[in-house]
């Protein structure tokens, strides 16, 4: 099975060492991303909904750079510094993924990179 790393200019580079995502067959192994600027590099404003609405652009367009889409997301797993913001975060991300929505994983952590509130890595088919 062919191993090949996806990377794109359309979000913010990683600053530490990780593949924005790793294609292995028709499989699409999306790094967790965060809700950085592509622009500015730093953490959306406003609180947990922004922060998830750029979440989510920064997967859809590692997913769009592999062949893949948000509609092809098998599983997901969602980090959350506090998960008293959980229906906020779910009022986002249920636009991103409408119908049919991945199998998914929620995890309530203490810190992420970059004092995020949420952080999400995805598994897609290309």
């Amino acid at each position: 099975m062919k191993r090949e790393v996806v990377h794109t200019d359309k979000v913010p580079p990683a600053r530490v060492p990780l593949s924005q995502a790793i294609k292995a067959g028709d499989w699409v192994f999306a790094s967790g991303q965060l809700g950085n600027d592509p622009q500015t590099g730093t953490l959306a404003e406003g609180g947990i909904g922004p922060e998830t609405r750029q979440v989510c652009e920064n997967l859809k367009a590692v997913l769009e750079a592999a062949g893949a889409s948000l509609a092809k997301v098998v599983k997901v797993t969602i980090y959350m510094v506090d998960l008293n913001e959980l229906m906020a975060m779910n009022a986002v991300f249920s636009q991103y993924f409408p119908a049919d929505p991945p199998a998914r994983t929620t995890f309530e952590c203490s810190r992420l990179v970059a004092n995020a509130r949420v952080e999400i890595e995805a598994i897609a088919i290309a």
